[in-house]
C-alpha cells in the first residue's frame, strides 16, 4: 500500500499521553512501533526505518548531537507544536516536519512517506501554495534575491540582520517579506518559517 512494506518506527514524545494515543493510531494503521519513550535518555531502537521525535526533545543541550549518531540509515520525522526551529532541518536524517496537530491520518502518511526516504510535505500546502513546487509556480517564482531572505528567515536572522548580512536595507528586507508571503500565500512568520524549512528541506 505504501510501497516499501511493513514499516517500523521508534517514538519519542514528551508527553506520556500524546505517545500513548500517537503509538496506538500508529498501530491500528498497521505501523510496527518498536519502541515508544518520552525521551533520549531512553535508548531507542536502531533497527526502526523512521524515527518519529517531539521537537522539544532535541532541545536540550547535547540532545541534538545525539541524535546526529543515532539517526544514520534512519528516516527521521520531526514533531512540532509551535512554529518549528529552522535548524532542525539539518539534523542527520531529517526527512520533514509535522505539526502534532495534524489528523491521524495526516501523521500516518508523513510515516509511510519518510519510511521511502520520501520529504515531508510533499506537496502540501503552505497557505495554499504546494511546498515542494513552490519555486516553480506559474507566474510567482522566487527571484534570486526572495530566496536569498527565505533563506536567512530560515535560519532565524531578523530583518535588520538580514539587512546588514545581504547589504541592503531593512526597508527593502520588508519589502522583500512582503512579496515573499504573496507568492507562498504565507499569512504569518510561522507560515514563511514554514515555508523556508520545506525549501531548505526539497533543496
Amino acid at each position: 500500500m505504501d510501497g516499501c512494506g511493513v514499516i517500523t518506527c521508534d517514538v519519542i514524545d514528551s508527553s506520556p499521553i500524546f505517545l500513548s494515543g500517537l503509538t496506538r493510531v500508529l498501530q491500528e494503521a498497521g505501523i510496527e512501533v518498536l519502541s515508544a519513550e518520552t525521551s533520549l535518555g531512553d535508548q531507542p531502537c536502531r533497527s526502526a526505518q523512521v524515527l518519529l521525535i517531539d521537537a522539544i526533545v532535541v532541545r536540550p543541550p547535547g540532545s541534538a548531537a545525539r541524535l546526529n549518531r543515532e539517526t544514520a540509515g534512519r528516516g527521521v520525522l520531526i514533531m512540532y507544536s509551535e512554529a518549528p526551529d529552522p535548524s532542525l532541518s539539518e539534523l542527520c536524517g531529517v526527512y520533514g516536519l509535522v505539526s502534532k496537530s495534524e489528523p491521524g491520518p495526516v501523521l500516518i502518511e508523513a510515516v509511510r512517506e519518510v519510511a521511502c526516504r520520501r520529504p515531508w510535505p510533499p506537496v502540501h500546502t503552505i497557505g495554499t501554495a504546494p511546498a515542494a513546487a513552490v519555486r516553480t509556480l506559474p507566474g510567482q517564482p522566487l527571484s534570486e534575491r526572495e530566496e536569498q531572505v527565505l533563506s536567512q528567515i530560515s535560519h532565524g536572522l531578523t530583518h535588520n540582520q538580514i539587512a546588514t548580512r545581504l547589504g541592503i536595507s531593512p526597508h527593502t528586507v520588508d519589502t522583500y517579506v512582503r512579496r515573499i508571503r504573496a507568492k507562498l500565500d504565507a499569512g504569518n512568520k510561522a507560515e514563511l518559517t514554514r515555508a523556508a524549512l520545506l525549501l531548505r528541506l526539497a533543496g
